[in-house]
């Protein structure tokens, strides 16, 4: 069993498209999913066309146990479970901080659900906070969407240097490149760079109008357009990644 987070310090680089779609993939595969939608904007929710229940909100995820039990939801497709975000979650870090062992709160919550699921796929905000530091705890892998572009390397040195604080390995964090312009020699020079490096996955998304749509249908790409290169290119990602989590 394994927990990926999907996690990028800079806002806007494909985390919840990638959450959505590899989520979908994962179990299209046949594995027991779950994906937890950790983002007060709720995007992977709203993908889904679920709604957190009125009485869920950010009090009650830290609770945990059958708080979250009650509010997991079935998608429309088979092996695939959604935990809805709520708007309380901006709150997070200030429930968090007035919690014991504040630090292993989003572990000890997701503990139980590793016996239940094989994948569990966290949708997570972007900026560094408490709950991303009880993020990077409870993951196994962090997924890391990046745009090939000098900003985006920076912000990449930033979570290695939080994770060097915080005294987690670095070898957890996964990077693959997001919203690839294949005309920017920029980005094929930042990619060249980069791909020789070992916690890079050569599988890369393209900057696509299909991928924009997924707003449009509220599906994931791969099953909106099944032969589009946008989902061949998730499905690319998903085999790298499955690889990867298996050698663990």
């Amino acid at each position: 069993m394994s927990v990926i987070a999907v996690y990028n310090i800079k806002g806007g680089v494909g985390k919840t498209a990638t959450a959505v779609n590899l989520s979908y993939l994962a179990a299209a595969d046949g594995e027991k999913t779950l994906l937890c939608d950790m983002d007060p904007q709720g995007s992977s929710s709203y993908y889904f066309r679920i709604r957190s229940d009125k009485k869920f909100n950010a009090e009650k995820l830290l609770k945990g146990g059958k708080h979250i039990d009650r509010s997991i939801r079935g998608t429309d497709f088979p092996n695939l479970d959604l935990l809805p975000a709520d708007f309380s979650y901006r709150n997070m870090d200030i429930a968090l901080d007035d919690m014991k062992k504040s630090r292993q709160r989003i572990r000890r919550i997701i503990k139980p659900l590793r016996s239940e699921y094989k994948r569990v796929f966290l949708d997570c905000p972007p900026n560094i906070t408490l709950l991303s530091e009880n993020i990077f705890h409870a993951a196994d892998c962090i997924l890391v969407p990046l745009i090939p572009t000098t900003l985006s390397l920076l912000a990449l040195r930033q979570l290695y240097g939080f994770l060097d604080e915080i005294g987690e390995k670095r070898s957890k964090v996964l990077v693959f490149f997001s919203m690839v312009e294949k005309r920017k020699k920029m980005h094929w020079d930042m990619m060249r760079e980069l791909i020789k490096e070992k916690e890079c996955l050569p599988a890369l998304i393209p900057f696509l109008a299909d991928i924009e749509k997924m707003g449009l249908f509220r599906r994931p790409v791969n099953a909106m357009l099944p032969n589009s290169v946008a989902a061949g290119a998730y499905a690319d990602l998903w085999r790298e990644l499955k690889k990867r989590l298996e050698r663990q």
